[in-house]
């Protein structure tokens, strides 16, 4: 405390008419009433002077958008909690510093095959490499998001934990491995590092929606269907659905690049087959599902996850049925019914069964339509999915359910999720190469239809493959108005099954080398959509191929023309 800002001690005029001993008694008075002020004032300074924050590094990877919220969530409570975070996206991490930091958290996701999000790769391959450093200074704490349909659940956050582990790092609170329905988890962890820092959280209520209009996966929209087409013809063994929704007046806003997350509802002939092996009145069977209570049928339709098994489900459920496990391929192509025929359960009651239900989790759509060329609408682009697998009918539980079952009971109930990873160029002068097979194609439709409403007037090339040019060419009307006015200067179709070698697009990508080279080098940002575990592996080798050998590059120098692609935000992909 700066000595300005104390009152001096009081001494009595030697003028003043006290005896020596009055005098000595008055100055032993005002001491000690000076000390008392002097401290109330040092305590009051105190009070208000800053606390200085405690400095903590948040990191994200992220593929679609989730993680990026939550670490500026986590940023949020924590300014609140005394702590100073330094949010950085891992694409944009030195990795030098890592060596340098005392206190880092890491938020990522999995996608594909365990494979980490776009934005965390080089710092994930720079982690397992020899180049990383002992870290014994470093505390740390991540937390994996995932879904555990998948057999590689959480696996990029399970590994960066054992690999800082490895390196001497110390946990400051331990992983949490995140299932799609991860709030409360999420609110754990969080409590948990500011608890390890010695901090207190706030009080205060932290509300996550960036979305002023209310509407999210909490509290999703009711929406309307307007038109749903098939938009493969006769004879295509695929069906692709054009689904379009209203949603007239209500706040709901959404960006071209973002998805739909749409919450489905479960087959109602599954859902009596299911009710018939338990043996339970779906009526008059009760249960709790978040706290309310509703008929078991209602929770088996719109409620609980039916669908695909998981490994925990499986393990909880031969556990009461008191049987051995099966092993992890039981999962493969087999549902909750199988599990009920194979390994049967009597259930008095219902809450029991009700108790080892997953809830089913909204499925995500990349959004096919600018919300400029169709204000009050949003369109989805949806493969129907109908297979057979261990001698019985299968279906998409979603799919199926926007293709067959939303003019029922039960209309779609919808919310917008966010992916500003995920943007036509800001500029609109800066071409644009998009890479769409198959449903591939629903985040370009809406790229073109923002061109065009906005005239914009950088170059457009679309890449587009499906299986036959004469059933499953998607949106071919379209795309030709698109080129006879301009908006999409260059289509490259890839029909696998229209000549006897399959050709795919990552095959006219190497055809088309020399160009896509030049437009790169012209500023254009190279987007892909579509299925992850093979096509935007291929895209990727054959973009890598195309910059290798059009710009006369070693191995070293593509990889890192392609990194600096990412890093500068113009190689983006949507992949799932």
């Amino acid at each position: 405390m700066p000595e300005s800002t104390l009152l001096e001690a009081p001494v009595l005029p030697q003028d003043a008419p006290f005896s020596p001993e009055q005098r000595e008694w008055l100055d032993g008075f005002l001491a000690s009433v000076y000390a008392q002020f002097s401290e109330l004032l040092k305590a009051q300074h105190l009070a208000s002077a800053p606390i200085a924050a405690t400095p903590i590094t948040v990191l994200w990877g992220s593929q679609t958008g989730t993680c990026e919220t939550l670490a500026k969530k986590f940023s949020k409570i924590g300014k609140k909690s005394g702590l100073g975070p330094n949010l950085i996206d891992l694409a944009d991490y030195p990795h030098e510093q890592l060596a340098q930091e005392s206190h880092v958290i890491i938020i990522t996701s999995t996608y594909g095959d365990g494979e980490p999000p776009d934005n965390a790769a080089d710092f994930y391959q720079f982690l397992h490499s020899d180049a990383a450093p002992k870290l014994e200074t470093l505390n740390y704490s991540v937390l994996a998001i995932g879904d555990s349909s998948y057999p590689d659940f959480c696996k990029c956050g399970i590994d960066i934990d054992q690999r800082l582990q490895k390196l001497g790092a110390k946990k400051m609170f331990n992983r949490i491995d995140c299932d799609v329905d991860f709030e409360e988890q999420f609110a754990t962890w969080t409590q948990g590092i500011i608890d390890a820092m010695g901090l207190v959280s706030s009080s205060d209520d932290d509300d996550d929606d960036e979305d002023d209009s209310g509407i999210n996966k909490k509290n999703p929209l009711t929406v309307k269907v307007v038109d749903n087409r098939n938009l493969n013809l006769d004879g295509s063994i695929k069906e692709t659905r054009h689904v379009a929704l209203s949603f007239g007046d209500a706040p709901l806003v959404y960006e071209a690049g973002d998805a739909l997350g749409v919450y489905p509802v479960n087959c109602p002939d599954q859902v009596d087959e299911i009710l018939a092996k338990l043996q339970l009145d779906g009526a008059e069977a009760i249960v709790s599902c978040d706290g309310l209570s509703k008929p078991l049928r209602q929770a088996l339709l719109t409620d609980f996850d039916i669908g695909g098994l998981n490994k925990k489900l499986v393990e909880n459920w031969t556990k009461v049925s008191k049987r051995t496990p099966p092993t992890d391929d039981y999962l493969e192509g087999r549902e909750l019914i199988d599990l009920i025929k194979d390994y049967p359960i009597h259930f008095s009651e219902a809450q029991p069964f009700a108790a080892l239900m997953k809830k089913v989790n909204p499925r995500l759509y990349s959004i096919s339509s600018s919300p400029k060329a169709h204000p009050g609408e949003v369109h989805l682009t949806v493969g129907a999915v109908r297979y057979e697998s261990n001698g019985r009918p299968r279906k998409g539980v979603c799919s199926t359910y926007l293709a067959d079952r939303t003019q029922g009971e039960f209309p779609p109930r919808v919310f917008v999720h966010a992916n500003k990873a995920f943007r036509p160029p800001a500029d609109p002068n800066v071409p644009m190469i998009m890479v769409g097979p198959g449903t591939g194609i629903a985040p370009f439709i809406a790229f073109l239809q923002e061109r065009q409403a906005t005239q914009a007037s950088g170059k457009n090339w679309l890449f587009f493959g499906n299986p036959h040019s004469s059933t499953d060419f998607l949106y071919q009307e379209q795309l030709e108005d698109f080129q006879k006015e301009g908006i999409l200067n260059q289509l490259s179709t890839a029909f696998s099954r229209d000549q006897e070698e399959k050709i795919y697009v990552q095959n006219r990508i190497v055809e088309e080398a020399p160009e896509i080279f030049q437009w790169l080098e012209q500023g254009a940002h190279f987007y892909v959509c579509g299925d992850a575990s093979r096509m935007a592996k291929d895209v990727d080798y054959a973009l890598y191929l195309a910059i290798q050998t059009q710009g006369n590059m070693s191995g070293d120098e593509a990889s890192a023309y392609l990194n600096r692609l990412k890093k500068e935000k113009r190689y983006c992909r949507d992949v799932y």
